[in-house]
């Protein structure tokens, strides 16, 4: 990440920082609410569905960002990205696609839906090996 920052175009400095705005929220909020009883009282009210959009928030500002960074880099930066995110974006659907059949018909352990997040940006950072160019 130091290499991206120093070596880096400004787009991908603003990329770093804006993961950074959003990562660290939604982490934070994360492991509290697995490590504590802090948001047990909110479970079954109505200001659990404000928790979900206090949560829900960072992981749409990370995709704003991701955009952004296609935005505003060159045509060969967004074009990889592209390609990236939707590799990243189908290979995530497929493995979450073969886990609820899993669960409907081989008696797999249920899994949150609130998990293809990190699912998916796994997925990117596998495929981002791999994908160096957009043909």
């Amino acid at each position: 990440m130091f290499a991206a920052w120093k070596d880096g175009t400004p787009a991908h400095r603003r990329y770093i920082l804006r993961t950074m705005a959003f990562s660290v929220p939604y982490v934070a909020i994360c492991v509290s609410m697995m490590t504590t009883d802090a948001f047990d009282q909110v479970v079954g009210t109505p200001a659990a569905w404000g928790l979900a959009a206090v949560l829900s928030a960072p992981v749409i500002g990370q995709i704003w960002a991701t955009l952004a960074l296609m935005r505003e880099s060159d045509e060969f930066v967004r074009g990889v990205t592209a390609k990236q995110f939707i590799v990243a974006a189908g290979l995530a659907m497929a493995v979450a696609t073969f886990w609820g059949f899993g669960e409907s018909f081989a008696g797999a352990p249920h899994m949150q839906t609130w998990l293809i997040v990190p699912l998916f940006w796994a997925m990117y950072g596998v495929v981002s090996s791999f994908i160096k160019t957009s043909r």
